[in-house]
Formats: structure tokens, sequence, C-alpha cells
């Protein structure tokens, strides 16, 4: 055991920290800090202490320098290790295994490759292990973010066996016979290096069971391991503000002429990350327009996809085919007073929450979710109500599919159904929908969600 101890008493440890560094035109080091439901949620907490990796030139830049935000340790990881780690294995490998998102006719494809990055996998964790436990006070609280950092709890439990020791997955988790692609031995070593946590917790309880089969299955148990379930709801109140701001109403007055007057609007915002199915949604609302003519020119469909992990060739594709089939509806239908999709590549958050406000529909339909936030957003941020059409997929199904229209997120005349079943809907049944949707969706926000996972793990 490490002979060193820190003065912390609560930890985090995530891939990405609260704030971001970039050398200026003078030399001089700027900071970027960040926003999100991790940022915060951890802000009810004023003494702890963020471990993060430095995530690019800026910051490591800014480590060498001796540039730290207090509350901060960011650590400077080889930009090779961290590459390897981060879009070799955590973006590649383990996303892909949770999301179901291979093509098993092709991939995966586990050979020397794969071994030399899981290498790097391996160092980039232990870094944020030694790291944890030389700040770390005596029997202090760690609570560990997501599926890069897998690792960390086993090896920090064989450094410091006195923390108090969790872990939290934001993604969804495989069943055990998708899971089981992974080699053995490191479908092993995944298991068992989550099970140095005390206590581990998911978004849904459909996740947590997946990872009890997992351990059940490949090694026997989950060793005393405690396992929870804590729902990420959205936090009404930063919302129901933020959304009324001066850049806000200005992008939805930019919105509406857009779209035109006395007209409906399908309002979508994801990443374009494979995993969130815009393309089977823009062909869904293809096919209203086709099967459905009364709906030409009455209904627009306003979809932000802000493009994500473009150093991966794989989204970089995606990325263009959202573009490409949201361009080929336009072409097929739209007039001269009249553009079926409205799409917007630049992330913007003012001009999403504009679309919240504006939406009649809510389209949310990944094939597979940890949870999806924008389901819970927008019936609180929505102005007269929305209808959500939901994946049963998404993690939020559990807490919104009651008052959602569900879909099968493969099943695009079934989503082309729903979204004219929606857009149908009667007024007053769409206003009590949005209530109780917007009431589910913010029954545990951010604050209290890491609060509870806290005292939890104090608990036991």
């Amino acid at each position: 055991m490490a002979s060193t101890r820190g003065a912390a008493e609560v930890l985090v440890a995530s891939n990405r920290g609260p704030v971001s560094y970039a050398v200026g035109d003078d030399g001089s080091i700027e900071t970027k800090r960040g926003g999100g439901g991790l940022v915060s949620a951890l802000s009810v907490v004023d003494d702890k202490l963020w471990v993060c990796a430095a995530l690019d030139d800026g910051d490591r830049e800014a480590v060498r320098r001796g540039v730290a935000e207090p509350g901060v340790r960011m650590l400077d990881i080889d930009p090779g290790v961290h590459a390897d780690a981060y879009n070799g294995i955590a973006n590649s490998v383990l996303w892909f295994v949770h999301h179901m998102l291979y093509q098993t006719p092709l991939e995966p494809s586990f050979g020397p490759e794969f071994r030399r990055q899981w290498a790097s996998y391996e160092a980039y964790n232990r870094a944020f292990a030694e790291a944890l436990a030389e700040e770390a006070a005596p029997g202090a609280a760690v609570v560990v973010q997501d599926y890069h950092l897998a690792l960390v709890p086993g090896m920090l439990r064989a450094l410091r066996d006195d923390l108090r020791i969790g872990h939290f997955s934001h993604t969804p988790w495989a069943p055990v016979d998708y899971f089981r692609m992974l080699p053995d031995d490191i479908a092993e070593q995944l298991l068992t290096g989550m099970l140095g946590a005390d206590r581990l917790a998911f978004l849904t309880r459909r996740w947590a069971d997946a990872f009890t089969e997992c351990c059940t299955r490949i090694l026997g148990g989950t060793s005393g391991t405690r396992i929870g379930v804590h729902g990420l709801g959205a936090d009404a109140d930063f919302l129901r503000e933020r959304s009324r701001a001066a850049d806000v109403e200005e992008r939805l007055a930019a919105l509406r002429e857009q779209v035109g007057p006395g007209r409906k609007v399908i309002v979508r915002v994801d990443r374009t990350e494979l995993s969130k199915n815009i393309v089977r949604g823009l062909r869904a609302y293809e096919l209203l327009l086709e099967t459905r003519p009364e709906w030409r020119e009455k209904v627009v469909h306003v979809a932000f996809a802000y493009p994500s992990r473009q150093d991966l060739a794989v989204y970089r594709a995606y990325t263009e085919e959202v573009s490409r089939v949201a361009e080929a509806v336009n072409s097929r239908f739209g007039t001269a007073g009249w553009t079926p999709v409205v799409l917007h590549v630049k992330d913007d958050f003012a001009r999403s929450l504009a679309a919240y406000r504006l939406a009649d529909v809510a389209l949310v339909n990944p094939v597979r979710d940890g949870m999806n936030l924008v389901a819970k957003e927008v019936p609180v941020v929505s102005d007269d109500g929305c209808v959500l059409v939901l994946s049963r997929e998404a993690g939020a199904y559990e807490e919104l599919g009651e008052d959602a229209v569900v879909v099968n997120p493969y099943d695009v005349s079934g989503t082309s159904a729903a979204l004219g079943a929606a857009l149908g809907m009667a007024e007053g049944e769409r206003a009590e929908r949005t209530k109780r949707l917007a009431a589910a969706g913010t029954a545990l926000p951010p604050g209290q969600w890491f609060l509870d996972q806290l005292a939890a793990l104090r608990e036991g």
C-alpha cells in the first residue's frame, strides 16, 4: 500500500475535466470552463478534488507551466497513450460493445494492434489510480466516472484499501452474450477492475442487471460489490432560466423565421454519434411526407446534428451521411416557401434551447442510449407542450415510456407512423403528457444525483 496520503476527502475522476486550456497568440494560457450535466452535478460539493486528463496541447502546456484551477488536478499523460486509450479502446471498442454497434460479419477483430492499444488503456487507468492514491485523505470517498476508467477501481484498491471507491457508468451495459465478444481475459479484467469498487452505479435497472449477469456468468458473482441505480435527471431550474435568456430569444426568432408561420415543428438535438440513429429518424420523416401528403408544407423537422468524434473515420462518414440524407429530403419535397428539414451542424446551446421551446414533437430514437437527457429536457422547456417520440432502447424509456409515443428504433415505418400520431395528438392530451414527462424527467436533478451516490458510498 502506498505510504503517501493527500488531503482530499472527496475525489472525482473522469477523462474530461471541468476546465480546458488554450495557448493564446501572445503565449498566455487561456482558461475555458466547461458546462454539462457532470459539472453541474459536482458543483454541489465545494471541497473536492477533480482528477482529469489533459486532452490536447493547450491542456498539456498548462500542466507543464503549473497552471491549475483550485480543486482540479490535470494529468499530463503521454499523447500517444491517451489517443490509444481514448480513441482506440474506450471509443472504438468499449463504446461499440455497450451500444451494440458492431457490424459483426467484419468486426470486431482483436489482434496485435488491439493488444497494443489495450496496454495503453491499462497505463492510462494506472495514471489515474496513482494520482487518486496520492491525493486522497485516509478513508476518502472516490467516485470514478465511466467506461474510460473501468480499471481504476481495482488498481486503486490495490494501492489504497482504506478508501471508499465508487464507479458510475453513463453508458448502457452490454448483454452478456454481446459482452463476450471481447477476448476472454479482457472481459474478465474489465469486470474485475470494476469490482474493485465498494459500489457500482448505473443509470437504469436494465444496465445494472446486465452488468450483474456478466459478472455471474463470467466470474461467478459480484464479489460483494454493491450495485445501485441513479437515473440522472434534468436541471429544471437552470433550464427554465437559461431558456429565457436574450441569446435564446434571438435564436428563437431566427428559427421561427426559418420554419415559417403556422407550421408544426419536429425537433431533434443530438451529436452525430452512431448510436443516436439520426439517419433512420430522417428516413422516418421522409416516409411521413411520402405517405401523408397532407403534412407537406405544414411541418418542419428542425434537426441539430452536432459533429462528434470527427477524428474517427466512421464518425466522419456518418456525419456526412446525415447531411446527405437531409439534403435529399429537401431536394425531393422542398418548395420555394418551405424547407422540410432545417439542419444545423454547428454546436450552439442557446439555439438548442430555442429549438426545445419551439418543439411540438421531440424525436429521440437512439438504437441504444445510457439515458438521453434531451428526452428529459425538451418537455421542461417547450413553450406549448410537446409530444415525445422515444426509442424503447433509451435509458430514459424506464422513466418516461408511459407518457411518450414509444418506437422500435430500427422500424422506420413504425417511427414514421409515430411521428404522424404525435403531430395529430389533441392539445389537451399533449399538455397533460408534457406535464408528467417534465415531472419524471426532473425527479433526480444533477446535484441530488451526485449527493445520493456519495451518501450510498459512505453508508456501505
